[in-house]
């Protein structure tokens, strides 16, 4: 138990997506996963990812700083320190490093992998345990082509992998996207559950003056109509109580999250463990929107498998998880770095057995795919 961590290794891995992937901020044909690697002086390796939309399109951390990042400032405060202790190692790197969310997030994540090896328990365990075996995973429409997007739809409900669909919407007028989102709409059924996710690309004007039109289109939920700065204006818009608002880009840590809260300016918190600045602090983020009744999401940075699999044990834990999860991250990407892929089956992804986060790492796509 009393292990300690001996080496910090860090590499850029690059993996085509299945298509083009549209959003508001960027469009993506890659992902580029930072993979951190610890080893304790045990043996026992845990593993991190961190990831970013877009380089630098999303927010300040991009593969390369995250990388560097960890290189130099990060591993030099952790090594030599117990793996048993991931909440000290936390305030140790808070205390000497500002910001860089995502990059925390891998370390954590790789910390808390190894801790629960050690310990011979789920990762989930470290927060409580698993309330649920399984995650409901909706799908995200981002092709910007509405037959493409209702062809994948369909693609999606007969073979049981999606019954809930977030569109990605901002980068046509609010006109067109209303008209194609009534068109999936009335494509897909009343049945099925349709989202939105703006990615702050709307003015609050904008957002305002179609509220209603898209509830009559049959939209269920909106994501982040506008900047994350403006969170005055997400207040306006949660008011007039039209459309659920979740808020995304406005929820960088629990302090933003407690504002949020405090000021009522979402109905729904969208929780992403790397944009929260790890495991803990995400936690902490969850027990304040469950404490001000602000329902939960569990959100993506389009992560691959490590962080995808890092942000369900601890969703696992949620009792009420009201809106699901959009986990979807390593299926939008042509290949996977896991000896044996996630199961995605009948709408959810099932969390694998076994200590830590339960997986195992393919060796030869890491090294077909790491950035040279």
């Amino acid at each position: 138990m009393d292990q300690k961590i001996v080496e910090v290794n860090t590499c850029i891995v690059d993996i085509p997506t299945i298509r083009p992937h549209k959003m508001s901020v960027a469009t993506m044909q890659h992902q580029s996963l930072v993979l951190v690697r610890i080893r304790t002086s045990g043996g026992t390796e845990g593993v991190g990812e961190a990831t970013t939309i877009g380089g630098l399109n999303y927010g300040p951390e991009s593969p390369e700083s995250i990388k560097t990042n960890i290189d130099t400032y990060f591993a030099p405060l952790i090594l030599g320190q117990p793996i048993a202790s991931p909440l000290a190692l936390r305030g140790r790197i808070n205390k000497a490093i500002k910001g860089n969310y995502f990059a925390k997030s891998a370390i954590e994540t790789a910390v808390c992998d190894a801790y629960a090896k050690v310990l011979g328990v789920p990762l989930a365990a470290l927060f409580g345990g698993a309330v649920r075996s399984h995650i409901p995973v909706a799908w995200t429409l981002a092709s910007g082509d509405t037959q493409t997007d209702i062809r994948e739809a369909e693609h999606m409900l007969h073979s049981r992998r999606h019954n809930v669909f977030k569109l990605k919407v901002g980068l046509r007028s609010p006109k067109d996207d209303i008209r194609h989102i009534a068109s999936i709409r009335q494509a897909l059924g009343a049945d099925v559950s349709i989202r939105i996710d703006v990615n702050q690309g709307w003015s609050e004007t904008q957002a305002r003056s179609n509220l209603q039109a898209l509830a009559d289109a049959g939209v269920e939920l909106i994501e982040q109509p506008v900047h994350e700065k403006n969170i005055d204006g997400l207040q306006r818009l949660t008011a007039l109580g039209i459309l659920p608002i979740m808020a995304d880009e406005s929820l960088k840590g629990p302090e933003d999250g407690f504002v949020l809260a405090a000021k009522r300016c979402a109905d729904v918190f969208a929780i992403k463990i790397e944009q929260a600045g790890g495991l803990y602090a995400a936690k902490d983020l969850i027990a304040i929107a469950q404490a001000a009744d602000v329902a939960l999401y569990g959100g993506t940075m389009l992560e691959g498998s490590v962080s995808t699999l890092a942000a369900a044990h601890l969703f696992s834990t949620i009792e009420d998880l009201e809106w699901g999860t959009e986990l979807f991250g390593p299926l939008l990407l042509k290949d996977d770095i896991l000896a044996e892929p996630l199961d995605y089956s009948d709408f959810s992804l099932k969390l694998p057995e076994g200590p830590g986060l339960g997986l195992t790492l393919d060796e030869d796509k890491i090294r077909f795919y790491t950035r040279k």
